[in-house]
């Protein structure tokens, strides 16, 4: 067994570490799996990058493993390897990041627009200068971007360029007068682009990168010869003459930002940090700035402009087993991966070959004539998939779910999920557009999702919910997609709309000038822009784009309308955070469940550096579902991708809330954008306020009635002189935190004023309660060791009665208090919190101690009733039935109903409080009566309570000091029964 475990993570180290080897079998194949305590890892045996890898694991229903990984595999893995997030998903690669700056505008060609550094340049053996361009696509002849020009030497270096008319520009280095070939560096789009140019004398080394890209380069420009000292540096023009010498037919058409110039040739890395707006600092002689220029006033105000630097330099986490220390690098450079899955998910893979549906992914791949849907969810997908592919498998899939008549099953189901997992992936980790098909990829997965997204597919989902999480992982393929379907978009054609029986997607293309006024408003199919289904960007958030800098933005909406959302996504266990209903109505309602009350809708707003978040408002119908007889609140929530990776996300109101609730639709505001729906908390209705209000009147009322109660029984056994017992000592600690506490309970309404007066008050009350109950249980140990077991050796029970009847309780609320001090109190009065778990520290405790004390009345009745049997025996050998049945009667509610009070056992009722009113009327009742039944049973009808009194009155009515009288004789053993409800 231990070799077999050593080959299998032998091949494991050799699939990801990708060491050459000589043999097929010598090299590690992918799918090796391991054993760990959280789960199930896979070697998928390929090296991508972070994103590629992320998505890998995705497409296979896991994740990245985490950092650190277990620790059986530590040890065995290649250095470094790709690790997961921790906190959360990046979804998305960042493509590019903003930077704000001034740009100079050479708006015509003329002599009289330029741009000098005034400081005079040393000599130079090397140069690299690089600027952010946009060049005017209109003006096809030969300009000077910048020029260089030294005491006798007018052309020492320049760079010139022009616009081929719907082509590209052509750029060439000049130095010394030697001129390079013009060589296509970018395309003439009018768009921003980053033109770097390198020079050595050592070899006349020359090379040309645009956009972080190399074009051109060769040897022998200006070889041996430095550009003299004394240089004068102009932007836009070409100078005949140091510094001067302008003619507009050489003149610069276009913008131009961001221009940097370093007394070294910077090496291709150097010039992407460049790139990504981050210029090197070593050899750097100018760094853009409007300052140290002279700059022509035709030039004045200079524009400012947002600027897109993409990110090369973006690190993602890695984790390296040599030193077993977390790290990180570019997210570009690919790395050795581990897939992990739940074991219940991998166990669920594993299953999926016998799922029902296999008949349908066995069509699909004939039809497509290769393996288009894995029977087998765990086998690795092999060749890479084109887009064009895709959107071919697409529309097969699309014609043979229209034609299926039977619903698919599940296996069909999960391999649906996976396909387009893959299709969405296509992007992943590109720093540019790709080009493609992507607008009938669009359609197609649009077509696909709205084809599984019918009500009859409600059970394959639930089936494929452990391993796909849920139907929204068809909402998170459909807007991976949507960001690339913006190259689509040109100036005749700004819209793209998808609509399908169950979804849909926009994407646009929108001028924010014109949508200023009245913001931007995306209507779904049978909505109104005014009314139910339409989702809403403010013209507020638009304004806010436009002072950012920016002037168009790509704007994508999706929607999803299916039962099988309510099928899936409703039950309890994935309801939202708790609503902002008040304490007051939380008692007269109880919560049942979370139900998808509409359709979902999605808005995101795209520039060209990524994703911008921006508030929005919807408004949406709530759907068919019935709900007789309950009370459902409706909630504004988006959905989490990122709260449960395991389990696809949840619900999440946080940043949303309701504006307006209507009849049979709710309108939104978030402060964000992403997927949103209005969800339906049901409750079941308890109590009208009417009845509230009158059960808290009873309450108060009760309260003060067994308040009184309580005070006199305490004060009848204070004054009285009861001897001292064990019994007696119990019943005075029980009535004096009763009593105490339903005291604090009245006088709670006047601390919620006071925040710290209701903490104090709810602590006290907290304790007292808890000390009640803790004697409440003592009385039931006492009974036990007084009729169960017949114990009347003396020991130390008192000191244990007193631990359990005070110690227990200060130190829960000690401990509780410590843990929870801000979540103590529940808003809106003075008591503990009953939406946290604080409020176990009181239910747990009172749980605990009504369960015991009903075990022991249940014993003591049993040992009463066969006593009174015995003694009925006794007196006569032969009683008649009717005589039989009355005395174990008696002998079973005697003991009932004088235990009941100090026992707690009416507190059991409370439980039962959320069924019916009636209920709640009955604790009231019974918890009202309990103070004036421990008087009655304990003062009133207490023998040994009216024997001090009448001492105490033979003392006043005799003359003179008198001899005391002498106490009755402890009642003989047999006896005790018999007596310990007196």
């Amino acid at each position: 067994m231990a070799s077999w475990c050593y080959c299998v993570f032998y091949l494991l180290i050799r699939s990801l570490s990708g060491t050459p080897s000589n043999s097929p079998a010598d090299q590690g194949a992918p799918g090796e799996v391991v054993e760990t305590t959280d789960g199930v890892c896979k070697s998928p045996g390929q090296q991508l990058s972070w994103w590629q890898a992320q998505e890998s694991c995705e497409q296979r229903f896991g994740h990245l493993t985490l950092a650190p990984p277990p620790e059986v595999l530590a040890p065995r893995l290649p250095n470094p390897i790709w690790v997961g997030q921790k906190e959360a998903l990046l979804r998305r690669p960042p493509k590019r990041r903003a930077l704000a700056t001034a740009a100079l505008v050479f708006r015509e060609r003329t002599a009289g627009k330029a741009a000098r550094l005034r400081t005079p340049l040393p000599a130079l053996g090397a140069l690299t200068a690089c600027a952010h361009v946009q060049w005017d696509a209109g003006s096809p002849d030969t300009a000077a971007l910048f020029s260089l020009a030294a005491p006798a030497l007018p052309n020492a270096l320049q760079l010139r360029a022009f616009a081929e008319p719907g082509g590209a520009v052509h750029a060439a280095l000049v130095v010394r007068g030697h001129h390079a070939p013009f060589l296509a560096a970018f395309r003439a789009d009018g768009r921003w682009h980053h033109l770097c140019a390198t020079w050595e004398q050592r070899g006349g080394s020359w090379a040309l990168f645009a956009d972080g890209r190399r074009r051109a380069g060769a040897r022998g420009l200006g070889a041996g010869h430095p550009v003299p000292a004394g240089g004068i540096l102009v932007l836009g023009q070409d100078q005949d003459s140091l510094g001067g010498g302008f003619s507009a037919r050489d003149a610069f058409s276009g913008n131009l930002t961001g221009f940097h110039l370093w007394a070294r040739a910077l090496s291709p890395a150097q010039l992407r940090r460049a790139r990504a707006c981050a210029a090197p600092p070593g050899g750097l002689l100018f760094r853009w700035d409007l300052g140290a220029l002279d700059v022509t006033p035709s030039l004045l105000p200079p524009l400012r402009v947002r600027l897109l630097c993409p990110v090369p330099s973006e690190e993602c986490p890695t984790w390296n087993p040599g030193s077993r220390t977390e790290g990180s690098l570019l997210c570009l450079q690919p790395r050795p991966f581990l897939c992990c899955f739940r074991t219940e998910t991998y166990q669920r893979l594993q299953d999926a070959q016998s799922w029902p549906g296999q008949d349908v992914i066995s069509r699909v791949n004939a039809l497509a004539n290769t393996i288009v849907l894995l029977p087998d969810p765990l086998s690795e997908v092999h060749g890479h998939l084109s887009p064009a592919e895709a959107s071919s498998f697409l529309g097969i899939l699309e014609r043979v779910l229209a034609k299926e008549a039977a619903p698919l099953g599940p296996a069909a189901l999960l391999a649906i999920v996976h396909f387009l997992k893959r299709v969405t992936a296509l992007g992943a980790g590109e720093p540019e557009p790709l080009s493609g098909p992507w607008e009938q990829l669009g359609r197609g997965i649009v077509s696909v999702a709205s084809l599984v997204l019918e009500e009859q597919l409600a059970g394959p989902w639930l089936s494929v919910s452990e391993v796909v999480g849920s139907p929204m992982a068809l909402v998170a393929s459909v807007q991976r997609l949507a960001p690339l379907l913006r190259p689509v978009l040109t100036s005749e054609r700004p819209r793209l709309h998808i609509q399908r029986r169950r979804a849909g997607l926009e994407v646009q293309s929108l001028h924010l000038k014109e949508a200023s006024k009245e913001g931007y408003v995306f209507t779904m199919p049978h909505g109104h822009p005014e009314g139910p289904g339409h989702i809403r960007i403010p013209a507020s958030e638009v304004k806010q784009l436009l002072g950012k800098g920016l002037s168009r933005v790509t704007v994508i909406h999706s929607w999803f309308s299916s039962s099988v959302f309510q099928h899936t996504l409703g039950e309890p266990g994935l309801e939202p955070q708790a609503s902002h209903s008040s304490e007051e109505a939380s008692k007269t309602q109880r919560f049942l469940s979370t139900q998808v009350g509409s359709a979902i809708i999605s808005s995101e707003v795209w520039d060209e550096t990524g994703e911008v978040s921006t508030a929005v408002t919807f408004h949406l119908q709530h759907q068919a579902q019935a709900f007789p007889q309950k009370l459902v609140e409706p909630v504004c929530a988006f959905w989490n991708f990122t709260s449960g990776p395991d389990t696809g996300g949840s619900w999440a109101p946080t940043g949303c809330s309701v504006a307006t609730v209507y009849e049979d639709s709710t309108a939104c505001f978030c402060n964000h954008s992403t997927n949103f729906a209005v969800l339906l908390q049901v409750y079941d209705v308890q109590r009208s306020a009417e009845e509230e209000s009158l059960l808290r009147t009873l309450s108060f009322v009760g309260c003060g009635v067994s308040f009184c109660a309580l005070v006199t029984t305490f004060l009848l056994f204070l004054a009285a002189g009861v001897p001292k017992s064990e019994r007696a000592t119990v019943h005075k600690n029980l009535i004096f935190s009763l009593a105490s506490a339903e005291g604090f309970l009245m006088a709670s309404e006047w601390a919620k004023a006071n925040k710290v007066a209701c903490v104090a008050v709810t602590a006290v009350m907290h304790l007292l309660f808890l000390v009640a109950f803790s004697w409440m249980l003592v009385e039931g140990l006492l009974l036990w060791s007084k009729v169960v077991v017949v114990s009347m050796r003396p020991g130390p029970r008192m000191t244990l009665y007193y631990a359990t009847g005070w110690g227990v309780p200060v130190a829960i609320v000690a401990v509780t208090l410590a843990m929870s001090p801000h979540d103590y109190v529940a808003a809106g009065h003075c008591w503990l919190n009953v939406h946290t778990d604080t409020i176990w520290a009181f239910v747990g405790p009172v749980l605990f101690v009504l369960t015991a004390n009903t075990c022991i009345l249940v014993r003591v009745v049993m040992v009463t009733v066969a006593s009174a049997r015995r003694r009925a025996r006794m007196l006569s050998p032969q009683p008649c039935l009717q005589e039989q049945v009355r005395i174990q009667t008696w002998a079973t509610v005697k003991p009932v109903l004088v235990l009941l009070p100090v026992l707690g056992l009416t507190w059991l009722v409370g439980v039962l409080v959320h069924l019916s009113p009636a209920w709640a009327y009955a604790a009231v009742g019974l918890n009202s009566f309990q103070g004036p039944y421990i008087f009655l049973v304990y003062a009133a009808y207490n023998g040994e309570v009216w024997s001090a009194l009448q001492r105490m009155t033979e003392k006043k009515t005799t003359e003179g000091p008198a001899a005391p009288e002498s106490p009755q004789p402890s009642p003989p053993l047999q006896n005790v029964r018999d007596r310990v409800w007196s």
